[in-house]
């Protein structure tokens, strides 16, 4: 892996301000201690020449951090800190919890694992996407992985994004920021493909505008 998809400022201040963030000393000493390790880990890569996935040089930084995400009992928080971490360093042992969290009833987790996967580059990431996006107990949930796969524009993107689209605007409730996400992201791949549910999304007010400009992309 090319060591430019691993650790850079961006990504230290996205966890020293969830360091900062955390409601008590003793949460913000361990998410300070957790951001050390990931700074250890990082500069162990770089000194070891940029391997970091789970066949690269063994690290005691990294494997601690992975540990972390096997811990019974570990708060949501540090979770979030550890996977979003390892993902940035290539190890594909933060894939399970960045996908739980991609459909996790807080937004913000969600965006911060969409971003996580994209950098990992998991070959099961589309798939994981896809599941979630079509699971219509969690619809309330699907944006971030609706957004993933059109962003990823993986075999499993499109056919996804017509079904979830299509079951939303049968369905009662249409979870309307979802259904949008999937008209932009059906436009944003441009596949003929779509050009049925888009038309069906067109007599909608909310998704007008948007599946007439995806229509005209096609």
């Amino acid at each position: 892996m090319d060591y430019t998809s691993g650790m850079d400022d961006d990504a230290y201040a996205r966890l020293d301000l969830l360091a900062r963030r955390l409601p008590g000393p003793a949460e913000r000493t361990e998410a300070t201690r957790l951001v050390g390790l990931v700074r250890q880990a990082d500069e162990d890569a770089r000194r070891a020449g940029g391997g970091t996935g789970p066949d690269g040089p063994p690290s005691a930084a990294r494997e601690e951090l992975a540990a972390v995400l096997a811990e019974p009992g570990r708060p949501l928080w540090a979770r979030r800190l550890v996977s979003y971490a390892l993902a940035r360093l290539g190890d594909r042992r933060a894939f399970e919890t960045l996908v739980f969290l991609l459909n996790y009833r807080d937004p913000a987790c969600g965006a911060v694992a969409a971003e996580a996967l994209v950098r990992l580059g998991d070959p099961r990431t589309a798939r994981a996407a896809a599941a979630l996006a079509a699971n219509g107990l969690r619809s309330a949930y699907a944006l971030h992985p609706v957004r993933l796969l059109a962003e990823l524009d993986a075999p499993e993107s499109v056919p996804a994004l017509i079904d979830t689209l299509r079951r939303l605007l049968a369905g009662p409730d249409h979870h309307w920021p979802v259904a949008l996400a999937c008209t932009e992201g059906l436009g944003r791949l441009g596949d003929p493909r779509a050009r049925e549910v888009l038309l069906e999304a067109r007599e909608h007010t909310r998704l007008r505008n948007a599946a007439g400009a995806a229509l005209r992309g096609l």
